[in-house]
C-alpha cells in the first residue's frame, strides 16, 4: 500500500509540474482576422521614429474609437522584437514579401503605407464585421 501512495503522489507532483511549465510557457497564437472570441482584430505594425507611422496614428485611434468591438493591436516593430517576429511571421503567412511599416493586418486583407490605410482600412473593417 505504502508503494501505491508514492506512485500516485508521485504521478500527482508530475502532472503539476508539467501543468506548470505549460501555463508559464503558452503563448497563444494571435489570429489574422476573427478571433477566437468572435472579434475582428486590426494589427497595427509602425516604427517608432516612422514619420509615416505618425501620420497615420491619429486616423488608427479615430477608429478605435468608432469601432469599439474592433481588437486593435497597435504594435510597434523597430525596438520590439516580439512585435517584430509576429509581424514577420503573419507577413509570411500571407505570402508578403515587402512589407514595411505603416501596415495594417486585418484577416486576409494587408494594407502598408500612409495612402492605402486610411483608404481602404475602414471598409475592410465594415466587411470583416459583417462576416462575423
Amino acid at each position: 500500500m505504502d508503494t501505491t501512495i508514492k506512485i500516485a503522489a508521485g504521478l500527482f507532483i508530475a502532472v503539476i509540474f508539467v501543468s506548470a511549465i505549460f501555463f508559464v510557457t503558452y503563448q497563444p497564437v494571435p489570429a489574422t482576422g476573427n478571433s477566437v472570441q468572435g472579434n475582428v482584430t486590426v494589427y497595427f505594425f509602425y516604427g517608432e521614429e516612422c514619420l509615416h507611422c505618425h501620420n497615420v496614428m491619429p486616423f488608427m485611434e479615430s477608429l478605435k474609437q468608432k469601432y469599439p468591438t474592433v481588437d486593435f493591436q497597435l504594435l510597434e516593430t523597430w525596438h520590439n522584437a516580439k512585435n517584430q517576429a509576429l509581424s514577420v511571421s503573419l507577413n509570411r503567412k500571407l505570402g508578403v514579401q515587402n512589407a514595411g511599416v505603416p501596415e495594417v493586418i486585418l484577416g486576409n486583407v494587408v494594407l502598408i503605407g500612409e495612402r492605402d490605410i486610411p483608404a481602404k482600412l475602414e471598409s475592410a473593417i465594415i466587411e470583416a464585421l459583417k462576416n462575423k
